[in-house]
């Protein structure tokens, strides 16, 4: 076979199975030869399947093959030498056995070479440039995919052939339906029909409007998903100029736009995307229809389907919760005042888990007896779910504090839990907090989505993990929070609107307020200078938490905050296209009691451009943060600074290019996770001292080349986590002198790892050593040898995958 032939397409699979044919078939004739033979088959069977598992990936990703041509070229030469030794030729057999047998031994080595070192190389390559492409997608803004429909639903069978059916007809269509019909659920439901996929394929974009859209940040995502170079744009009609390119880079491929919740009044935005172009689809959900566009008219389930609904809402273990004892009558009646919406059958029906006959027979009772039987109010059937009872009750508040953040945005777990923990008292790790958004979860209050865990004690990492909420149920928890008296909040939830104050607080005359939990949003208009707004004397000496959502370049913090002298947390989340810079952060510095921070999004160099002193900062968090050269020219004294600083986390930082060393005098630290920075390419000499860290997180930083030697001191450390740390190739040699080590993750791809080499000695000094999780055979081979020294050890494999979910 011609190696042109050979690169093109299967070249790898193809390649291997000649080989290995020639082998099983002509290995029974090369006595000479037999020990030679038995190992190559042998290498043979055990990496061809992973071989062809790189090639598929390989050819994803549309990479050249050049790395395979040296193995191609033994390939073709092996051939030939497996014909040699198979000969009946007695005189080659003797007199060329000595030369046969090196050249087989060679041709093995070159396998197991290019196994275990180029297509290492090659993977790692490949994986690498996946990683950055999902970086770079995570930086320019949400995913505009359309994301999965519900596991069940019911009723929608007719509405989707119909709205099928209109859509080929019309360029632009709205799919209309008061709030919580399924509006968006039904086009999640198109997207996926075969039909839609087969006619617009990839070129499917989905677009959540709201009430508050950023035209700038919309036309950035869809030209960089066309490939477009994308500007920073000026002003929105800048901004509009630009999307006339979009036509250009999608050509004829079919193309179906989709702009999810259109509020009133965007008529004049539905414009700035219509293209008077072939095979370009607009399809715009909406609770009002827009009289200039053709429009699909989406109906309320009808009785049987929502019952069926209910049902399916009310399951418990496989069973209805809702007891035997209850009449159908009541039943029905509540059906009925559910109005057909699938959004408060599914909270009504879970609102119902849990309670005893009893609770379950005295809220029907109730509930038929009101006039939302016979005038459906979606509204108040929501409202009805929140009359938790007994110890269920504090579920309110936890729902209600989900309203302090933007509608329609992620929500992150790992902001949720630093908010519970100075709340409530709810644990550190997470626990309590994961058990309470699942409860949200299972009455239908929330949608927790969580990433895969390995069911260890030292998995609860959930900065990867989220939440979203319907947007009318973000309606009803601030609602709920505003039910008492501003000086009787509990929690100050505000929308900043173009410099404008909303009005029920600027009506309030400023009154004082007990709230505990402030949060404050802003849109892209707000200039950021707070003196603009001047009724925004908050009074608020009993705040703990604060929340700052906005979308600004530049943004400073209000300057009642220095006044919050009991604050224990701070959430600062940048919700924009591009990082911004924190301009006061130094306000932050005379609070003593302030514990938390979390920054996402922001621009770290203007932390440090003067002294903060936080002595009871417990815990720093950064996510997608943009480091520059923060570390480098900081001269922090972290004794004075940071005195009490146990735990720093930092995620999908990707310009981290070096720690910090500084960092190893944070000497009660314990915990330090750095996940998903991609270029950061050592630990910092002096980390062994960390005398005090237990927890070593570095997932996914794929340029970090080796744990540094040093690492052994630290004699504290009870988890390590390596997986996917493409640059690592040996574990220090000294890894036995971690003798409280309990876990040890090294998932995913690991490739480096000198598998020929094996684990270092010393590993057998590892007696408290528990776990090692890892996703694939030969890592876990790797501890047989130490399996009599380890007693205590579980060598666990879980599945391979990369996580998307972020996306």
């Amino acid at each position: 076979m011609p190696a042109a032939e050979l690169l093109a397409g299967a070249a790898l699979g193809e390649a291997f199975n000649i080989l290995h044919d020639a082998v099983k078939k002509y290995g029974r004739k090369a006595l000479n030869f037999n020990s030679a033979f038995k190992r190559l088959k042998r290498n043979l069977d055990r990496f061809a399947p992973k071989m062809e598992e790189i090639r598929e990936a390989s050819e994803e990703l549309d990479l050249p093959k050049e790395e395979t041509k040296s193995l191609i070229d033994q390939i073709k030469k092996g051939e030939k030498l497996i014909s040699k030794c198979s000969t009946n030729n007695w005189f080659l057999r003797i007199f060329k056995g000595f030369k046969y047998y090196n050249e087989l031994t060679k041709l093995n080595d070159a396998i197991v070479t290019f196994i275990k070192v180029d297509m290492n190389l090659q993977t790692r390559r490949d994986v690498l440039r996946l990683l950055e492409a999902m970086q770079k997608k995570k930086e320019t803004g949400p995913s505009y995919s359309v994301h999965k429909p519900p596991a069940f639903i019911v009723g929608f069978d007719v509405p989707l052939k119909e709205l099928k059916t209109k859509l080929w007809e019309e360029s632009l269509l709205l799919l209309t339906a008061p709030g919580g019909c399924g509006k968006t659920t039904l086009v999640k439901v198109l997207c996926q029909d075969g039909e839609i996929k087969d006619k617009f394929g990839d070129n499917i974009f989905f677009v959540t409007i709201s009430n508050d859209p950023d035209l700038k940040a919309i036309v950035r995502t869809l030209l960089n998903h066309a490939g477009a170079l994308v500007p920073k744009f000026q002003s929105d009609e800048d901004a509009v100029n630009h999307l006339q390119e979009l036509p250009k880079r999608i050509g004829l491929n079919p193309t179906l736009l989709i702009l999810d919740d259109v509020w009133p009044g965007s008529e004049t935005l539905l414009e700035k995307f219509t293209f008077h172009m072939p095979n370009f689809k607009i399809l715009v959900t909406t609770r009002t229809a827009f009289t200039r566009f053709s429009s699909y008219e989406l109906k309320p389930l009808d009785d049987k389907d929502a019952r069926t609904l209910f049902d399916h809402s009310t399951l418990q273990d496989g069973s209805s919760c809702i007891s035997d004892d209850i009449p159908d009558e009541y039943i029905d009646k509540m059906l009925k005042g559910c109005g057909g919406f699938p959004l408060a059958l599914e909270v009504i029906g879970g609102s119902f888990r849990g309670q005893s006959a009893e609770v379950q027979l005295s809220r029907l009772r109730k509930w038929s007896n009101d006039d939302i039987i016979s005038n459906p109010d979606l509204r108040k059937c929501l409202q009805r779910s929140l009359e938790f009872s007994g110890p269920e009750v504090k579920f309110k508040k936890f729902f209600m504090d989900l309203g302090s953040f933007p509608e329609d945005r992620r929500t992150y777990v790992a902001a949720l839990i630093d908010m519970w923990a100075e709340l409530y008292d709810l644990g550190e790790d997470g626990v309590d907090a994961i058990a309470t958004l699942q409860e949200l979860n299972i009455r239908h209050l929330a949608s927790l989505v969580m990433t895969k865990k390995d069911g260890s004690e030292f998995s609860r990492y959930y900065n990867e993990d989220f939440v979203t909420q319907h947007d009318l149920l973000r309606e009803l928890a601030i609602s709920e929070s505003k039910q008492d008296p501003i000086e009787k909040m509990q929690r100050l939830i505000m929308d900043i609107r173009k410099n404008k104050l909303p009005s029920w607080y600027t009506e309030q005359n400023q009154q004082p307020t007990n709230a505990r939990l402030i949060s404050i949003s802003t849109d892209d208009s707000f200039t950021s200078s707070w003196c603009n707004i001047q009724a925004c004397n908050i009074q608020a000496p009993n705040v703990e938490v604060l929340v700052l959502n906005f979308q600004s370049k530049i943004y400073s913090l209000p300057e009642f905050v220095d006044k919050m002298d009991k604050l224990k947390a701070v959430i600062i989340t940048n919700y924009g296209f591009f990082h911004a810079e924190l301009i006061n952060f130094q306000l932050l510095k005379s609070l003593s009691n302030l514990k938390r921070i979390r920054l996402e999004k922001v621009s770290i160099p203007s932390l440090f451009k003067a002294p903060i002193w936080l002595r009871c900062l417990k815990k720093l968090s950064l996510f997608m943060c943009s480091f520059g050269q923060a570390f480098g020219n900081s001269t922090m004294k972290v004794k004075d600074a940071l005195p009490n600083l146990m735990e720093i986390n930092i995620d999908y930082c990707n310009d981290l290019v070096e720690l910090p060393a500084w960092l190893c005098n944070v000497i009660l630290l314990k915990k330090l996770s750095i996940t998903n920075c991609h270029h950061l390419s050592a630990l910092p000499k002096g980390i062994e001292m960390l005398e005090n860290l237990e927890v070593l997180r570095l997932r996914s930083c794929t340029e970090l080349s080796e744990l540094p030697d040093s690492i052994k001191s630290l004699q504290k450390l009870r988890f390590l986590d390596i997986s996917d740390c493409l640059g690592i190739k040996n574990l220090p040699k000294d890894i036995g002198e971690l003798c409280n080590l309990e876990e040890l993750h090294m998932k995913g791809y690991l490739l480096n790892l000198n598998l020929r080499n094996g684990l270092p000695q010393s590993t057998e000094k590892l007696k408290q050593l528990k776990l090692v999780i890892c996703d694939d055979e030969e890592r876990a081979k790797l501890w047989e040898p130490f399996k009599e020294d380890l007693t205590n050890l579980e060598v666990r494999i879980v599945e391979k995958e990369i996580s998307l979910s972020w996306l």
